[in-house]
This record gives structure tokens, sequence and C-alpha cells, in this order.
């Protein structure tokens, strides 16, 4: 039972490594909201101990010739690796999105039993994909391991060498295999039934050194680096406390190199794959409408209305940006002297005496559609040159913005205004304006990097900088605005381009093409943010390869290593590795 609550406890660090909670002393230590890749990989490190410590239970090694003894007795580890990752992972995600409890309970009116309930349900369920990686790693590495104690007699004969490097292919084997494993699960979690990769384990690293792999491998594979590390820990510390051989000073050099001597060379040697394309000044809205009251009719409506209509009117800025439906009502339903006003502001300037023509860019998250033609979450541009450019966002919140088949009961539980958008959505590509390509993104559709990569495939028409507006006010004042900010600032790192945020309540922000965060508002006020942002072109290696295939690359190789490893553990009954 130890080794249970062994793993539920580091799921839950895990989780905190994304972005560490205030109710977890985050105040009191100065630690708020910051993420944290050495505890994400020590966490992981302690799942990597407990596998192993599963595959190799001695009571289970005897008679290991006795086929009909190793096909009895083998199940239960792989049954117990199965169930250490499961809780690990339901754990690590409870812990990184429990502020979906939040939306549900507070904003969607659900009891709180059910919505602790359907937090729990869904972290399970996606636990899944790790608890499969789990069992599966002990499976095949037992038998491997199974096999070199069969075959430890043998090795008196050989040479000390010889024993080092079984040693030290052994342990490779297992980190690699462990590391092929976890990212297929996060790969499969991040893109099967819609895919929810929030909290993914690479996301923890974006101020570690680690982040030096985001412009060649992403997300993914940062966190595929990240899972052999802590893999080959373990690992290296059995061998280390065997005391046969010294391959763990081998294994010790890899994971240097591949930890510290490769980020290093790479900080220092020039990683600029883009080149400069001018700047822009840029205003970001951030109106901290409480999300109680903002679809209620003379609440929350009319206050977005008036102070986004004043912020709009007053910019000076060339490009200003609300965030994420900022007038929470249908076009048609807006006054005709509002709408008005506002065109008149930007599609039909009025140069003012002795002042040349003011071009000005406004971004405007608002829903559109009707009740005979679907709702679309979009973003709508207003300007000179636009001839009304329009952006619908293209992945949808499965519950928040449309119901899974067979799920309309438990949305029918919740009262969420506009939670379910139309499935029909036109598509928009990349938006020119004074010099810049701007790529608007609405919420969480930043979380997916090989979609973002697709307008990246031609590269005269690739964003020079991407535009995120997003809600976040249905989450409360959780660890949910900081965990995005990271995830905004990985998609900086990957693509080399800078990041604008505008929030309803935060975090609102700029970002650069380094993906550090250069200025912001504080959550839960009322401001705009203004500054300047260097637009990029060029593309980074992870933008080419993703903007071709996705991330196949990455299945692949991942799917490639597990079946050539699976292979090879079929000669374990004649041959030691």
């Amino acid at each position: 039972m130890w080794a249970f609550g062994a793993s539920l406890l580091a799921g839950v660090l895990h989780g905190f490594s994304m972005a560490w909670p205030t109710f977890a002393l985050g105040d009191a230590l100065g630690i708020s909201g910051q993420s944290f890749g050495t505890l994400q990989g020590l966490s992981l490190a302690c799942l990597g101990a407990l596998l192993l410590q599963a595959a190799s239970q001695e009571s289970e090694f005897t008679n290991f010739t006795n086929t009909r003894r190793s096909n009895r007795t083998g199940p239960k580890a792989w049954v117990k690796g199965f169930k250490i990752a499961g809780l690990f992972a339901t754990a690590a995600m409870t812990s990184t999105w429990g502020w979906l409890y939040v939306s549900m309970h507070q904003y969607g009116g659900l009891p709180s039993w059910l919505a602790c309930l359907a937090v729990v349900l869904l972290a399970m369920a996606l636990a899944g994909y790790f608890a499969i990686a789990g069992g599966l790693w002990v499976l095949l590495y037992r038998r491997w391991l199974l096999n070199a104690r069969h075959q430890e007699g043998r090795y008196v004969t050989h040479p000390q060498s010889f024993l080092r490097k079984s040693e030290f292919n052994l342990a490779m084997a297992g980190a690699v295999l462990f590391a092929a494993l976890w990212t297929l699960a996060e790969l499969a979690r991040g893109q099967w039934f819609t895919g929810f990769p929030w909290g993914a384990a690479g996301y923890a690293h974006g101020q570690s050194g680690l982040a030096v792999y985001a412009p060649w491998v992403g997300v993914y594979g940062m966190g595929a680096i990240a899972a052999g590390l802590a893999m080959a820990l373990p690992l290296m510390l059995s061998i280390w406390m065997a005391g046969r051989t010294r391959a763990w000073l081998w294994l010790l050099a890899l994971c240097v190199l591949l930890a510290a001597l490769i980020p290093a060379a790479l900080q220092h040697w020039p990683q600029s794959f883009t080149q400069p394309a001018g700047t822009m000044k840029v205003r970001l809205l951030q109106g901290n409408i409480p999300q109680d009251e903002k679809f209620i009719p003379g609440q929350g409506v009319q206050m977005a209305l008036s102070w986004y209509g004043e912020q709009l009117l007053s910019n000076t800025e060339t490009l200003v940006v609300t965030p994420e439906t900022a007038i929470p009502v249908l076009p048609q339903q807006l006054s005709p002297a509002y709408w008005q006003t506002l065109n008149n502001k930007y599609q039909t300037p009025v140069a003012l005496p002795g002042q040349p023509m003011p071009a000005q860019l406004a971004l405007i998250g608002l829903p559109m559609g009707g009740a005979n033609v679907g709702y679309s979450n979009s973003v709508l541009a207003l300007g000179p040159d636009t001839s009304m450019y329009r952006y619908d966002k293209q992945h949808l919140v499965p519950f928040g913005e449309f119901v899974p088949p067979f799920f309309q009961w438990f949305v029918r539980l919740m009262n969420i205004p506009l939670g379910d958008f139309g499935q029909q959505r036109s598509k928009a590509g990349v938006m020119t304006w004074q010099g810049q390509r701007l790529l608007p993104q609405i919420c969480y559709e930043d979380l997916f990097g090989e979609e973002v990569a697709k307008y990246f495939a031609n590269t005269d028409q690739a964003p020079t900088v991407l535009v995120n507006m997003s809600n976040l006010a249905w989450f409360g004042n959780t660890t949910a605005p900081a965990q995005h900010t990271a995830i905004s600032q990985l998609r900086a790192l990957e693509f080399q381009r800078p990041v604008i945020r505008a929030t309803n309540t935060g975090l609102t922000a700029l970002i650069d093409a380094k993906g550090e965060v250069k200025a912001s508002l504080p959550v839960f006020t009322r401001g705009a943010l203004v500054g300047e942002f260097e637009g990029r072109t060029g593309l980074t290696p992870y933008a080419q390869w993703t903007s071709q295939w996705g991330l196949w690359p990455l299945w692949l190789l991942c799917g490639l290593i597990v079946l050539v490893l699976g292979a090879f553990f079929r000669r374990a009954r004649s041959q030691a590795i």
C-alpha cells in the first residue's frame, strides 16, 4: 500500500510543478504561480522508482525457467505498475487542473460533491493512457531484468567490462523505453477525443535548462527528454547500490550531457532561427468583468459594453486587442449606434487638421451567428483594410463550448451561457496589418502547438506574432492564469514568435520571442497594457517539421522504439542483454 500512497504524493507534486498553488504556502514562500522543472523531474523519478521496484519484486524471481510459475506470477507485477502509474497520473492531473471545480460548482451550479467527482473522473479517464504505459514498462523491463539475473552466474566468466556494458545497456533500454511510452501517453491524451494536453510534462520546463530544446522538438519532445532523465535516476541508483560495476557513471555522464552540457552549448550557440520583422505598438485590454455577472443584461453586459466601448473609442495605438467574448452579446443585439460608432472609429477614420490619417486595428472578441445558423466564439477585426476579417474558434472546449455525444444530460445540470457553439465554423487565415501578420487564437487554442504550426506551412505567409484572447474568469483565483501563461511562453519558444495576451481577469501580458514576459497586468484588476512587440519571420526546426507532418514523427519514433525494444525482450530467455 505504501507504493500507492507514494505514487499519489508524487503525482500531486508533479501537478504543482506546473504552477505552485497559493494554498500550498505559495505566497508565504514567494513561489505562487511559478513552474519548477526540477520538481517535475524528481516527482516523475519517484514514479520511475516505484515502477522499477514493481519490476524487481524478488518474491517473483524464483523459478524463472519454470514457464508455468513465470506465467502465474508475472502479471501481478505489471498490474501493480498499471495501478501505480494510473494513481500517479490521476493525482497529477487533478492537482494540475483542479480549478475546473470552480467553473462547474461556482459558475455552473453543480453540487460541490458532483463537481469534485467530475474532476476526478475526468482525470481518471485520461490517466488510463499513463496506466497502460506504466504497466507495459513493468511487463517489458521485467522480462529483461529476469533474464539478466538468470544470467548472472555467467558474468563471473566474463571480464568486468562485459558486465558494465550489460548493466549500462539494461539501464539505457529502460530509460529510453519509459520515455517512449510516456510520450505516447502524452500524445494520446493531447490528441485523441479532441485532446486535452493541459499540464503536459514539458510545460514545467519553460524556465528550466530543457527549454533550449523547444525550438527543436517542442513541448512533447521536451517531455520525452525529461521522462528519460527521470527514469535514468532510479536506474542509476540501483546500479550504484548494487556496487558490482561503475556502469552508473556512464549513465550519469549521459544524463549530464542531456540535462546540462547540451543545453549550455545551445544557449551559447546562436539559436536565432528567425529574424526581426519590425515593431508595433499594442494596447491590450483587461476588463475584469465578474464571470457570474458577465452575461446578465443590465449588470455584466452593460459593464462590459460601457468599459470596452470607452477603451476602443479612446485608443491611439496601432493595434488594440480585447479578451475573448469581451462583447458578451451578438452583434445584432447591439444598438445600431454602438456598432456604428466603432465602425466610424476604425473602418472610416477621419484625419484631424494637420495630422495624418490614423491607422488603427481593433481585434474584438464576441459571439457570432444566430439560432438558425449556429453560434461561434469569434474574433472580429475592425480597421480600414480588414474587409470584416473574422476568425472563428476552431478547437472548442468539451462541455464548455460543445457537448460531446451522450453528455447532454451533464451539461443540462450546469447553468453555463453559450455552452454549445455551432460545429460549422469558417476558417480564416493569417491577417496582415501594417507589416505584421497576426494569428488570433481564442483561449486554449494555443495549447495545441501542432495546430498552430499549420499556419507556418507557407513561410511567406507565416504569422509574425501570435495573438491570444482568453477569458479565464471561469476558474477563479487559481493557478489557471499562471499555467496558461506558461503555455503561451512555450509557444513563443517553439516558434520564436512574440505572443500578446488579452484576458478578462488575467494574465494579460506581452511575451517576447524568447518566451520571457516583458510586461503584464496584475490579475483581477481592470486596465490596459500598452507596450511594443517585435514581430519575427523565419522558421524554427520545430515549426518546419510540425507544419508539414504534425506530430506524426514523434508518434512513429516512439512507437518504433516500443516495438523494437518489445521484440528484443523475446530474446531474453536465451541470452543476456
